[in-house]
């Protein structure tokens, strides 16, 4: 009987420690092995030429198709397609808005210093997020701001959706930095922001701040960067929503300030004066573009010009964006635009602009990693790493309870025979 016991013991033993410690070890562990890590992507200086630097990433990983990973000019010349313009400028890209077929680009995934084009990703970020009428008050922080400014005072409270008028037609940076604080504050608003620019694949994308100032923040381009591939996929999902579309949209509006002396004579308690678009291709600008659906321009001297826009002609959209360009935008967008039309159905798509949502990941890359696509657990790899953990445990302690009747049940059947040989002797 002592050794039956003694037996028991040492199988329990033997069996044991390895299930549970195997269970231990490999619960936790998984969630830091499920997804290999990033490979870091160097941003691209913007003072060395385009075709310089090595590209970011390998062409089987580069959103939007292979081809784009390319520094240079990408085109197919078809015939009856007019030849490219010549714009002056690092980065640019013209696609179908409605298809996502991207028809030509240069350097489409470099990354520069957006300037004031960031506050395209500001307002689609905070748009759905913010009530329009809500009032808030500017800190004399946001105020104090550097650069262009829509005149804001701490004396004053201000719609939600004046402030957004300002920023998108003026690119006011004080009106930015209040919808920040609106928001829950600069640092919150940057995490939104860098947070949507993953969601729709903007992958290219550091938002450092909500207005685009760079050198004044102590940002550069390793710090804050967008490519224009990105700008023209930010445009086109913020062009979805009705709001962000009237606020692009809008040429001159009456923006609420303190009331003048004379004006308070008369009673008035809210004054106000009119504020006017930057964009210059709007009807009745300047540089008018025919069909122009609204846009977004930017300047800082370590950015140089930057741009993007939409325009629907003959039924159909055509967005472009340019970085980088060494003249205000407005007649290079209008080439690029005349030429996108022009090209749109003949020219041969060298990439697509990808919705948003996480992309497929290629059977390749699956084998590259050594592991399977993710299940349905894999979107929270803590409760994953918890569902393993317990259900490795689970299973040791299972085997544990069927090895222990199994052991009990045999030594009773020893006991039941030594009384049998003892009965017999």
């Amino acid at each position: 009987m002592r050794r039956v016991r003694t037996g028991v013991r040492r199988a329990l033993t033997t069996i044991t420690v390895p299930l549970v410690s195997a269970s231990l070890a490999t619960g936790p562990a998984l969630p830091a092995a499920a997804r290999p890590t990033p490979r870091p992507v160097p941003p691209r200086t913007t003072d060395a030429p385009p075709q310089a630097a090595p590209p970011a990433t390998s062409p089987e990983d580069t959103i939007g198709g292979q081809r784009l990973a390319g520094r240079g000019i990408l085109v197919d010349q078809a015939a009856g397609v007019p030849a490219l313009p010549k714009i002056n400028a690092a980065s640019y890209l013209i696609a179908d808005a409605d298809t996502g077929d991207v028809l030509a680009a240069k350097d489409p995934h470099g990354q520069y210093l957006p300037a004031s084009t960031i506050k395209t990703l500001t307002a689609l970020t905070l748009v759905p997020k913010l009530d329009p009428n809500q009032v808030v008050r500017p800190t004399q922080h946001a105020c104090d701001v550097e650069g262009t400014k829509v005149g804001l005072t701490p004396k004053m409270r201000y719609k939600i959706s004046d402030l957004f008028h300002a920023m998108l037609m003026m690119s006011a940076n004080d009106a930015s930095l209040t919808l920040a604080e609106a928001y829950g504050g600069k640092g919150k608003t940057v995490a939104a922001m860098n947070t949507e620019a993953k969601r729709i694949n903007a992958l290219d994308t550091l938002a450092g701040s909500p207005n685009g100032l760079d050198k004044d923040l102590g940002l550069n381009v390793g710090t804050q960067h967008t490519s224009a591939y990105d700008l023209a996929l930010i445009l086109r999902e913020g062009m979805k929503n009705p709001a962000y579309r009237a606020y692009m949209q809008a040429i001159d509006f009456k923006f609420p300030a303190p009331p003048t002396k004379k004006e308070r004579k008369k009673g008035k308690k809210v004054g106000g004066y009119p504020i006017h678009t930057h964009n210059h291709m709007l009807p009745g600008e300047g540089h008018a573009y025919a069909g122009m659906l609204g846009g977004k321009n930017g300047y800082t001297v370590e950015a140089r010009q930057t741009f993007v826009a939409q325009a629907r002609r003959g039924g159909h959209t055509i967005v472009i964006s340019l970085m980088r360009a060494d003249e205000p935008p407005s007649e290079y967008a209008a080439k690029l635009l005349d030429w996108g039309f022009a090209a749109r159905g003949k020219a041969t798509p060298v990439g697509v602009l990808v919705a948003p949502g996480t992309p497929k990941t290629t059977s390749k890359d699956a084998d590259e990693d050594g592991m399977l696509p993710d299940g349905p657990l894999a979107s929270d790899d803590r409760s994953r790493a918890w569902l393993l953990f317990g259900g490795g445990t689970a299973g040791a302690l299972l085997a544990i309870a069927v090895l222990f009747v199994v052991l009990r049940r045999r030594r009773r059947l020893e006991s039941l025979r030594y009384r049998s040989d003892d009965a017999g002797s």
